[in-house]
């Protein structure tokens, strides 16, 4: 007899080849309904996550992941537009990505297909459980979802109203699949189910992520740390990099688009990080300093921390915030390249051919330029929410929006040929 987890998981794959042919209309109708459907039953989801932060509370669950746990009304709000934002994006599926008619007079297509399964590995962040659905599904794809068991009651509230819009709408449930917490005998079971499952993305601590990798017999992308940079540069503006550099940190600290680590040319450090320094403390930030930046303290001296070297590649997600002067943008370069993590990195600048060379020589899955590395968002990119930030270059590499949840195959219209 069939263990449950393979059950579930081929319910899962027969789910999927219904939902790959969904029209669109019907797939965003599905959305939308639950959007309002969300919305609804606001109460009842924030009284399922009250239950899991006064659990997680009394288990002694650090800050940082109680605030990734924490639902409120305003983020619950945001669940429901980001369904509609997600209703409003084009279809991927079906779409022809390369069309040319070869020498022997055959039509050839490269067309957009929906992956299949996709299993998400993830901890905290209950929100997580319908922006996943909602990408999943617009891009044709079922999914199986398991979230932290300190997500449990959140993360069943959510998919039990998901569940219930598949049912209105006659669409298959197995085409959502949650599992709130099993044994890990039980989740390595579900990691070898590469005849029913395509692909595998965690998203979590640095622990779960070897881990996923290191079990799995599915392709798995991953979701790593965000050990992330910004680089103020001679000619940045100063106003502009403290406002960047501040709320890098302090917006939401727990987040994996975090600024962790702040580098200052030399060129604009006597001026610069005094000001950056004052405005971290002022919010409450730890500063971590090396010793260049520590002699530009100005009398803040004893508040401010010297870094260690365990300080930079470091992923605080915290108010903490490592600081180092350096000579050159080379140096940054090189500082980046040793410790960064491929997620995000951003240059403050005012010289254009600086700009040009921090993107090119920098490899990360998103290099911005004057802009906040908190930017770094599926919904902040356009593509109306995100299902993960790839660190991995195959198969996508960044935000993984609808495109990212779909791969290409050939069509191809012929007339007879033969060989």
């Amino acid at each position: 007899m069939e263990s449950p987890i393979v059950q579930a998981a081929s319910r899962a794959r027969a789910a999927s080849r219904s939902v790959a042919t969904l029209s669109t209309e019907r797939k965003d109708a599905l959305l939308l309904d639950l959007s309002a459907r969300i919305e609804r039953s606001r109460d009842a989801i924030l009284e399922a996550n009250a239950r899991d932060i006064h659990a997680a509370t009394i288990a002694g669950l650090p800050a940082p992941k109680l605030a990734r746990l924490r639902l409120t009304p305003e983020s619950v709000t945001q669940l429901g537009a980001s369904l509609r934002s997600v209703a409003a994006l084009p279809d991927p599926v079906g779409q022809v990505t390369r069309e040319l008619v070869v020498q022997s007079g055959m039509i050839v297509r490269r067309v957009r297909t929906p992956l299949g399964v996709v299993c998400m590995i993830y901890e905290a962040r209950p929100g997580v459980t319908i922006d996943a659905f909602a990408l999943c599904f617009k891009a044709g794809n079922a999914c199986i979802l398991k979230g932290g068991k300190e997500a449990r009651s959140s993360n069943e509230s959510l998919a039990s109203i998901a569940r219930e819009t598949l049912v209105a709408h006659s669409i298959d449930p197995a085409a959502l699949t949650v599992i709130s917490d099993i044994t890990k005998p039980d989740l390595e079971e579900l990691l070898q189910q590469d005849q029913f499952i395509d692909l595998v993305i965690p998203r979590g601590g640095v622990e779960l992520i070897r881990y996923v990798a290191r079990t799995s017999r599915i392709p798995t992308i991953q979701h790593y740390q965000g050990v992330n940079h910004a680089f103020v540069d001679a000619s940045a503006n100063p106003e502009m990099a403290l406002k960047i550099c501040a709320t890098g940190k302090t917006s939401a600290p727990a987040t994996c688009n975090a600024l962790e680590c702040v580098l200052v040319h030399r060129d604009i450090a006597p001026a610069f990080v005094p000001a950056l320094i004052k405005a971290y403390l002022d919010a409450g930030v730890e500063v971590r300093a090396d010793a260049s930046a520590r002699s530009y303290c100005d009398g803040l001296e004893g508040r401010v921390t010297s870094a260690r070297d365990t300080d930079f590649g470091h992923e605080f997600l915290d108010l903490i915030i490592a600081l180092r002067v350096v000579d050159s943008m080379d140096a940054a370069i090189a500082h980046i390249h040793q410790h960064g993590s491929h997620h995000t990195e951003a240059i403050i600048t005012s010289d254009a051919s600086n700009a040009a060379e921090f993107t090119q020589r920098v490899q990360a899955s998103c290099v911005l330029v004057n802009a906040s590395t908190r930017m770094n968002d599926g919904f902040q990119l356009g593509l109306g929410a995100e299902i993960g930030i790839s660190t991995s270059k195959i198969h996508a590499y960044g935000p993984m929006g609808l495109e990212e949840l779909t791969t290409t195959r050939f069509v191809v219209q012929g007339d007879g040929q033969t060989r």
